[in-house]
């Protein structure tokens, strides 16, 4: 990788993993799309490997506010989901991919602006599951049904659950990625010259995450989304 590209992607990282740690979605929104234009090869694995120490560390910063039934029932649908991404990933060349997940960023985006409020169910936790386990695995893009899930719930409890569904999910993707040969020293080395940054804006998230303005910041990423979709589409296109 080379500097320009990684010190872009560095400060992508870091922006992203402020806002996740501060409000519980938003990483794979903001950087997916930047790396999908920049270095697409890396997608998803380089995602999926960065938010594992992101997630475990605001699961366990509020494991007191965890919903460990929702989180359970979420978790049964995103094993099940993960067999989706694999055959997203295999029937999609790199160019369609980068449209897919250009397509999938907009469209998150979009759910989260306009879904009416609702109270979180069984079939609701499975089927938000299901859907992550598919574009997860694919993009490395999860967060937004697990969002509209919980938008309406204490911050505490949103942030900590969201992190640890994360967390779970992103263990069966990357064993399941690893088990069909789609992890590669290029995706790992790139990881592992992100974290520092992720390390940065992790920390920070902790500074602030219980006076920042979560919708402000929920917007943000909403608006980044939508705008980055777009660019990855014209990108690709």
């Amino acid at each position: 990788m080379n500097p320009e590209t990684l010190l872009i992607l560095s400060l992508v990282v870091l922006v992203a993993a402020f806002i996740q740690g501060s409000t519980s979605v938003g990483f794979a929104l903001i950087s997916t799309p930047v790396i999908g234009i920049l270095r697409p090869e890396l997608l998803p694995v380089c995602v999926l490997i960065l938010m594992l120490p992101l997630n475990f560390y605001v699961a366990w910063r509020e494991r007191g506010s965890v919903d460990r039934i929702g989180a359970s029932w979420i978790t049964g649908g995103r094993i099940v989901g993960t067999a989706g991404g694999i055959w997203v990933l295999a029937a999609l060349s790199a160019s369609h991919l980068a449209l897919f997940v250009g397509a999938a960023t907009i469209a998150a985006a979009l759910v989260t602006l306009m879904m009416p409020p609702f109270s979180p169910s069984r079939p609701s936790f499975i089927t938000a599951g299901l859907i992550t386990g598919v574009t997860e695995t694919a993009t490395g893009i999860g967060g937004p049904p697990l969002a509209l899930l919980y938008q309406h719930q204490p911050p505490a409890t949103m942030r900590s659950t969201i992190a640890l569904c994360f967390l779970l999910g992103e263990i069966v993707s990357l064993a399941t990625l690893l088990a069909t040969g789609r992890i590669s020293a290029t995706q790992l080395s790139a990881a592992a010259l992100l974290l520092p940054a992720l390390v940065v804006g992790s920390v920070l998230s902790h500074v602030v995450h219980h006076r920042i303005n979560g919708r402000f910041l929920r917007n943000f990423v909403q608006v980044f989304a939508i705008v980055s979709g777009i660019a990855l589409i014209i990108h690709a296109s």
